[in-house]
């Protein structure tokens, strides 16, 4: 498997997995449904589908063990996720996905998020500290314009890069933007207007 500097030196495709999650309900511990849109580079060549619980603790197992037993799992060079949480607050140790995988995670965001108040907000979960401690374990957030992210696995001027390189348009890679609409349209019946 060649790592990601490598591949952004030669003419070389990038294979990505980008994961976000469905629209969902509200109440704490309803299913979460997400989609993962597999890339070479920006042109879609495969989709995932699996179920998490809101505002659970899970992502990061049902995440690794859908990506492990895909078929996609060994042509994957790097896995992007729409931010560190899924279904509200089911937050993602990005570390543990990286090692799992044995290839780079990068948690991405639309915007700079108030940590402040994410921190504030897990008050409410009896187990707020280990929900933080993943957050603040997914490393610091990096901003390379117009891109900001966390990330496990290789080093955050490679993510900047490998960022730019799967993005077609806009601020949010295309397995992302996909796997946004793609959740969308099969939880609502249309995709919605942010991708």
């Amino acid at each position: 498997m060649k790592d990601l500097a490598t591949l952004l030196e030669r003419p070389k495709h990038i294979r990505v997995l980008g994961l976000d999650d469905a629209p969902f309900q509200h109440q704490r511990g309803t299913p979460v449904h997400f989609a993962g849109v597999v890339c070479e580079t920006t042109r879609m060549e495969g989709l995932l589908w699996g179920e998490i619980t809101k505002d659970g603790d899970d992502a990061t197992r049902v995440l690794l063990e859908t990506i492990q037993r895909s078929k996609f799992h060994d042509q994957l060079h790097v896995v992007l996720l729409d931010g560190i949480a899924m279904g509200g607050f089911n937050v993602i140790d990005l570390a543990l996905m990286a090692q799992s995988l044995a290839r780079p995670c990068i948690a991405v965001m639309r915007k700079q998020p108030d940590l402040a108040r994410v921190m504030a907000a897990l008050d409410h979960f009896d187990d707020a500290e280990r929900r933080r401690r993943l957050i603040r374990n997914a490393g610091p957030i990096h901003h390379e314009d117009p891109f900001y992210f966390q990330v496990q696995g290789c080093a955050p001027a490679i993510a900047a890069r490998v960022l730019a390189k799967l993005t077609d348009v806009g601020k949010v890679p295309e397995a992302l933007r996909l796997a946004h609409l793609i959740g969308g349209a099969v939880k609502t019946g249309e995709s919605g207007k942010r991708a």
